[in-house]
């Protein structure tokens, strides 16, 4: 059995300035996400497409991570509460960011991004899916450094205690979120995105392998009270909210096969 490190939410104390580990993931997530798409950006060689143009998707896409991932805790897990305290809606640096509604709010600022730029929305998110997991690995050490969205309770080897839970050894959760979908999703993209694909396969890979990634690691963590109660028919919010994921990423790779098996 394992003891969380309980570790100081806080990074840095500057006077009355405190930033806190989950401000600097995000941070080194958009950071990532910058560094991976310029290195993209020179491996494709698309005429029109440039760094500057990275720094403008980048601007789109954390307004669409922060906005779309606030709003989707208020509105698919806690209503009640943010209802009664809505001025705690802005308190991003304490946590409580949804994975589903920030990934809905980049598909919004993704939109607005092609529109402006001319350029087609599915081929603009087949660019950006790539470069997506590894920050979504590092929100992930953030939930860990937190201690929140711990698992369900196990006794595993590896079953680790976290403060202000209670004494049972529970799923590090978050540790297997940011192996699956921070790494491993990592190497399944970057590498099947080397070659040219299909537009809207490489999209529907990232969908496919977070959404079935996410389904699974929600049998060991514990379940967030979401808009349909703990859990309906068994099923977390979480899972509710990925099933569309996995079914629509699977429409756009067979979709994408059908269009490559036609042109041969």
């Amino acid at each position: 059995m394992l003891i969380h490190p309980q570790f100081d939410p806080v990074a840095i104390h500057i006077g009355p300035l405190a930033v806190h580990w989950y401000g600097l993931m995000y941070l080194l997530a958009f950071m990532l996400f910058l560094w991976l798409g310029k290195s993209r950006i020179r491996t494709l060689n698309r005429p029109g497409w440039d760094d500057k143009m990275m720094d403008d998707l980048l601007f789109y896409g954390i307004l669409g991570v922060v906005l779309g991932g606030r709003l989707g805790e208020v509105l698919f897990y806690n209503p009640g509460y943010y209802v009664t305290r809505p001025l705690e809606i802005l308190a991003v640096w304490q946590g409580g960011m949804s994975f589903h509604g920030g990934f809905l709010g980049v598909l919004v600022a993704m939109a607005l991004f092609a529109r402006q730029h001319k350029v087609p929305w599915l081929q603009l998110m087949d660019f950006i899916a790539p470069l997506v997991p590894l920050g979504l690995g590092a929100g992930r050490i953030g939930n860990f450094i937190n201690a929140e969205l711990w698992g369900r309770p196990t006794n595993v080897a590896w079953g680790m205690v976290f403060p202000n839970v209670d004494d049972l050894p529970r799923h590090p959760s978050q540790l297997y979120e940011f192996i699956l979908e921070g790494l491993v999703l990592f190497a399944l993209m970057w590498l099947y995105s080397r070659k040219p694909r299909p537009v809207g396969a490489v999209s529907g890979l990232f969908l496919l392998g977070y959404g079935s990634f996410r389904f699974f690691v929600e049998y060991t963590r514990n379940p967030d009270d979401g808009i349909f109660g703990l859990m309906s028919f068994g099923i977390s919010m979480g899972q509710w909210l990925s099933l569309p994921m996995v079914i629509v990423g699977l429409v756009l790779m067979l979709r994408g096969q059908r269009k490559s098996a036609t042109a041969k």
